[in-house]
């Protein structure tokens, strides 16, 4: 009995880990108008095993586009620092890369590189990510803030020293669209095309390091 029961209790455990995506709706009206209007109609929502919506994502409907970085560690060549990538809603307490708690709200996302430094090393195997920022203190679609101060903006999103960020890549071209769990990892990522790019967001998923 004791053997069945914690059967049934890994299975659910199981259960309840998996994720699925969803049709989002349209994007969330506490965005500025300049920046919905650079977003698809439609977003995507995350939903885990038990019913709970663990975030909504909107992407932009092209990327923009600058001089290419030769940087091997770079995927995604051509975005440049401090793009409007996308918006972000999450609905109840969500998280950042790092495990930091975000608090529900819609947030920006914004392209930047992580530091080459002793500080992230190891962080992930490239230098590009996500960095969000709260709606109500980022209304310019086509603002491009340096590092620094892209990184004070995100500070209000964490609430901590550090910005609050998502990890992103350009997705390979056999790599399939969808959200799905990444190998033997506990990372879930959205692959999904903005304009003529796939890139991958990992949405669900804490860096352990």
């Amino acid at each position: 009995m004791i053997k069945s029961g914690l059967v049934f209790l890994l299975a659910a455990g199981s259960l309840f880990a998996q994720y699925k995506s969803e049709p989002a709706g349209a994007p969330p009206s506490e965005l500025s108008p300049s920046i919905t209007q650079v977003l698809q109609p439609q977003g995507t929502k995350i939903v885990s095993g038990d019913g709970t919506v663990v975030c909504e994502v909107w992407f932009r409907t092209s990327l923009p586009s600058g001089p290419a970085s030769s940087d091997p560690n770079v995927t995604l060549t051509t975005i440049p620092q401090g793009a409007l990538l996308g918006a972000i809603r999450f609905s109840t307490q969500g998280s950042d890369r790092r495990g930091q708690p975000i608090k529900p709200g819609v947030y920006t996302l914004r392209y930047s590189l992580i530091p080459v430094n002793g500080d992230h090393q190891g962080a992930s195997p490239q230098r590009d990510f996500a960095l969000m920022t709260p709606a109500a203190e980022d209304k310019d679609a086509n603002a491009m803030p340096n590092f620094d101060a892209l990184v004070a903006m995100s500070r209000k999103a964490s609430g901590t020293p550090h910005p609050a960020v998502l990890s992103i890549w350009a997705a390979g071209a056999s790599d399939p669209l969808g959200f799905a769990k990444q190998g033997d990892s506990n990372d879930w990522a959205l692959t999904t095309k903005v304009g003529g790019t796939a890139i991958s967001i990992i949405l669900v998923g804490t860096y352990q390091g």
